[in-house]
């Protein structure tokens, strides 16, 4: 499966940065969960073909010896020097590319396994340095159910149908065929074209109720060549806040709004009056409602009876339409 060569290369990746010396054959499929469960003439050619496909991405797979005056086996590495980036300014939505790369190798559970592939060389006597691995260092996480069904269907090209309720409104069922996964405002959100709409669209993974369904075969269509789901964000997502709310926020609480902040006043008790713009009303009430006691609206008015409807709606189960 696709999914588990991305985990086998990313383990060889880290095996062959950490070491301070030359890995034998033997060293590293002892050390990779893929290589070790194979016959040897299995781990042979998917080691061949592991190597040349991280050359293929630029990543250089050295071959040398630890002893120079002994005809030790022949063994492999990746040098530091070689891998590491130079230091680099990103714009805020390069850096939240980079920062949904990492997620997804720790959302995935693969920074477990390749945490497994360390131990598996530290037992077998070798020398490694995990200070390299900071390079990789997860930024954002993510609990939302659908995350993984979602991911899949994007890198398997799988057509899917999903139940979706956006605030104020019935739940609906959608089709979509998957393009990818974006992070925004530290939300995630899965976009792609709309088979119900005929159109692209974006939908918030945190609004998909219940399981995400597949509907039809791996590769069954074709992601339109240059796709760029940055310029799609841009084009579907709200428009730039406009209108300024104020919060009252308890000390150390609503760290979410607190990211989105113009102004930050202490106001006595532990309590700081936070002045934030937004462009939804309702997003709005909802995230504020989401910390219960913790933020208080001031103002505007219909803000904080927006998220009055949304608390009595938790309380009750009901919500009405705004």
């Amino acid at each position: 499966m696709a999914e588990r060569k991305t985990e086998r290369l990313m383990n060889l990746i880290f095996a062959l940065l950490v070491s301070r010396q030359y890995l034998t054959k033997d060293q590293i499929r002892e050390s990779i969960a893929d290589y070790r469960d194979s016959t040897p003439q299995a781990f042979d050619r998917k080691f061949e073909r592991d190597k040349e496909e991280l050359r293929e991405l630029g990543i250089n797979v050295e071959m040398g010896q630890n002893d120079k005056y002994f005809n030790d086996e022949p063994g492999y590495r990746i040098r530091r020097d070689e891998a590491e980036l130079p230091d680099l300014e990103l714009t805020r939505e390069e850096a939240a590319v980079i920062g949904l790369a990492t997620q997804v190798w720790e959302h995935a559970g693969l920074a477990s396994d390749s945490t497994t592939a360390l131990v598996k060389l530290k037992a077998i006597g070798v020398d490694v340095d995990t200070s390299v691995l900071r390079m990789a260092e997860p930024r954002l996480s993510t609990d939302e159910p659908s995350f993984d069904a979602m991911w899949d269907a994007v890198t398997r090209r799988i057509p899917v149908a999903f139940v979706y309720a956006r605030p104020g409104q019935e739940p609906m069922e959608r089709h979509l065929q998957p393009w990818g996964i974006v992070s925004w405002h530290d939300r995630w959100y899965v976009g792609g074209f709309d088979l119900d709409r005929g159109e692209s669209r974006i939908f918030r993974l945190s609004r998909v109720v219940g399981e995400v369904e597949t509907e039809g075969d791996a590769g069954s269509y074709e992601i339109p060549e240059g796709t760029d789901m940055k310029t799609i964000a841009r084009t579907l997502f709200p428009p730039a806040p406009q209108e300024a709310a104020v919060l009252r926020i308890r000390a150390g609480r609503g760290q979410g709004l607190r990211r989105l902040a113009e102004t930050v006043t202490p106001v006595g008790d532990g309590i700081d009056e936070v002045q934030i713009r937004y462009s939804s009303r309702w997003e709005l009430a909802s995230e504020v409602a989401s910390y219960g006691p913790d933020v208080v609206v001031v103002s505007p008015a219909d803000v904080r009876q927006a998220v009055i409807q949304r608390l009595t709606a938790a309380v009750t189960g009901t919500l009405e339409s705004s």
